[in-house]
């Protein structure tokens, strides 16, 4: 627990990192706090309105039938198990009942194409998935290229047939009692692809130990969470870092209720409504979630909302968007900085040290957070570097799945490089620059753009792509791609669209490019490589000329 003290160096002083030998994150997240009282764990508000609460004790019956139902398919320590749901208790029960038999959970997000689920699901080596009738249409398009999937169980359908199983009626014939799998802290747990610059993502492998290490970085911004009365909603996905690991499981883990709520589409008005309506109190709301909820006119008259929390990350929030917060909620929103790889790593925490707008905050308590050298010297106050976490450190994931080369070209030394340039003020704020490679921010989303020209150069107008962030408003950054059309091809409107949907369809809505620029040529190296920098430039002097 990170315990507050008179002053942010007094409090960073006095953390300690408690990790023990063993340790298993459904046990912690579930069955130590299901003693019968029938403790609220998840409130779930489906499509219709419909209310639903299930306790800890619910979490556990059901999670351990989950277990023994994947156990008795075959699925076992080790396995690689997927999670293709939206935010439902199945989802939440099918994380614990795969860290309490000692596999390995495949989050997997619902708005992902064919494309997207057959590369983490064919890379991770899945052997089980479980994922529910508006899902199971995408996969089936791609079974045949998964050999290693055993088998796959969907929510909402009757048929079974091959590997193709009633998730109810298989539940149904397990036992509810279930004896957890002893595992280390250190044993793997949980597989999140995050974006690559170039190529295919990777995928971030996560021990036990990741729930543990996030903990503080969850108490910092959430103004020292848990406190009485506590409960805590996102509106982002739970198969994201930000969703599972900086809301879900920790809020677990300290015994407080997490609101569940599947929505298709963010609307700022119904976020008001819902915060009022279930009385929550504390939240992580992405930036463009923050910016969209401001073009709500006068919500404290509307809404009878009373928040206690806010904690946002993605993208640095400046003065206007902190005195708005500040004014609606009555109190700042706390940004806090961290990568899939190393999540919540530094943080704001308006009670404890005074924010300053554009600063990303401080080291949160138990990280060693610099600013380093390409070659991994500590840069003076002030100077501009590579933002960089310590090893070890239990935030920190064990490697790349399957990955060795690229895991190794993450560190300088005992440095894990973010990516990200930055500097760091004598005071300790860190104050974030831009990306060191390609990685686009977009809302909140890091987008690599390998994985979209790889889809995108299989359009047959398409010759050469070159896909970069550009500059925008609301999002941070927009997805743009710079097109080459092949011989025979004339750039249109409609071509645009064409490829637009191309992309869609097969990765994800998120990623596909906004926008869309035919070119006669493209900056090339003199050993033929693409300069998306340039590009990246250009998009930026354009933008600030407009």
């Amino acid at each position: 627990m990170l315990m507050r003290a008179a002053s942010y160096r007094e409090t960073s002083e006095a953390f300690r990192w408690d990790i023990p030998e063993r340790f298993n994150i459904g046990v912690a997240c579930c069955d130590r706090h299901a003693d019968g009282s029938g403790k609220p764990a998840l409130i779930y508000e489906d499509e219709a309105a419909g209310v639903a609460t299930l306790s800890f004790d619910d979490l556990k019956r059901s999670s351990s039938r989950l277990a023994n139902m994947l156990r008795g398919h075959g699925i076992g320590p080790g396995d690689r198990v997927g999670i293709l749901l939206p935010q439902r208790p199945e989802t939440a029960m099918a994380h614990l009942a795969i860290y309490k038999m000692g596999a390995i959970a495949l989050p997997l997000f619902t708005q992902f194409g064919p494309d997207a689920l057959e590369h983490r699901l064919q890379h991770s080596g899945a052997a089980a998935l479980i994922t529910d009738t508006e899902n199971i249409g995408k996969i089936e398009t791609i079974r045949a290229t998964l050999p290693k999937l055993k088998r796959i169980f969907v929510i909402g359908d009757r048929e079974t047939t091959g590997t193709h199983l009633d998730f109810a009626a298989e539940l149904a014939k397990a036992s509810d009692r279930f004896a957890s799998i002893d595992t280390r802290a250190d044993d793997p747990a949980l597989i999140i692809y995050t974006s690559g610059t170039t190529g295919k993502p990777k995928g971030a492998l996560h021990a036990h130990r990741v729930l543990l290490g996030h903990l503080p970085g969850v108490q910092l911004p959430q103004e020292f969470f848990p406190q009485a009365g506590d409960l805590f909603w996102t509106p982002a996905d739970w198969a994201w870092a930000g969703g599972l690991l900086d809301v879900l499981l920790p809020s677990l883990y300290f015994g407080v209720p997490v609101l569940a709520s599947r929505a298709r589409k963010f609307d700022p008005e119904a976020a008001f409504a819902l915060l009022a309506r279930h009385k929550v109190r504390n939240a992580f709301l992405p930036p463009t979630a923050l910016k969209l909820m401001r073009q709500v006119e006068r919500p404290r008259q509307r809404f009878d909302y009373a928040m206690r929390s806010i904690g946002t990350g993605g993208e640095t929030l400046g003065a206007d968007m902190l005195a708005w917060s500040e004014e609606t909620f009555g109190f700042p929103v706390n940004e806090f900085y961290g990568q899939t790889e190393a999540n919540l790593i530094v943080s704001n925490c308006a009670s404890l040290f005074p924010i300053v707008p554009g600063s990303m905050g401080r080291a949160v308590p138990g990280h060693r957070v610099a600013v380093v050298s390409p070659e991994g010297e500590a840069m003076p106050a002030g100077e501009q570097g590579l933002i960089a976490v310590a090893r070890p450190d239990p935030v920190m994931m064990l490697e790349y799945w399957r990955q060795p080369e690229a895991t190794a070209a993450k560190f300088v030394g005992d440095w894990l490089v973010t990516g990200d340039t930055g500097a760091c003020d004598a005071e300790g704020n860190f104050w974030f620059q831009g990306r060191d490679d390609d990685i686009i921010s977009s809302g909140a989303y890091r987008i690599g753009p390998g994985d979209i020209e790889d889809c995108v150069i299989r359009h047959p107008a398409v010759l050469m792509v070159a896909v970069v962030g550009s500059p925008d408003p609301l999002r941070t950054e927009v997805v743009k791609a710079f097109v080459l059309p092949k011989p025979g091809f004339a750039p249109s409107d409609a071509l645009a669209a064409e490829i637009q949907a191309f992309v869609r369809e097969r990765l994800a809505a998120y990623q596909y490019p906004r926008e869309i620029e035919f070119v006669t040529e493209l900056p090339m190296t003199a050993t033929g490589k693409i300069r998306r920098k340039d590009l990246r430039d250009l998009e930026v002097a354009r933008k600030k000329g407009a």
